[in-house]
């Protein structure tokens, strides 16, 4: 009745061997496979982004291509469009108030008083003036 048993137990350590040595060729082939797969996802997103950067950049030279060769036709437009004389320029005056002319603002820090092409801005709260004889918004100048 040893033989039997014996032969099990020897049947038994070679199936555990044998599986043991299967289990570490399939470590060692995942292992291998996990690295190709890895050398070429990292080959593709190389190949991937330079190809992107040299397409922007592609794009990017075309757009300036563009602008440089249409600049001179932009310019000429807008020049065009845009031609100023002497009278396009604003003229501006400073006018202090007085007894005679917006008496109210005297002394008062909001008064602004400057003329623009003729037209006077008193202040802020008042761009034509105050008709009386004494402002709500009055501040003594600092």
């Amino acid at each position: 009745m040893n033989d039997w048993q014996q032969e099990w137990w020897k049947q038994l350590e070679k199936t555990a061997a044998d599986m043991e040595d299967f289990f570490l060729d399939v470590g060692e082939a995942t292992e291998a496979f996990v690295d190709e797969v890895n050398t070429s996802v990292g080959f593709f997103l190389e190949q991937f982004q330079s190809g992107i950067v040299e397409e922007f950049d592609s794009l990017v030279h075309d757009f300036v291509d563009v602008l440089i060769a249409t600049s001179d036709d932009i310019d000429a437009a807008l020049s065009e469009e845009w031609e100023f004389t002497d009278d396009d320029f604003t003229s501006v005056s400073y006018h202090p108030p007085s007894a005679q002319n917006h008496p109210a603002c005297i002394n008062c820090a909001n008064y602004h008083g400057q003329a623009y092409n003729g037209s006077l801005l008193v202040c802020g709260m008042h761009p034509h003036g105050y008709d009386g004889d004494t402002c709500p918004d009055w501040e003594k100048e600092r």
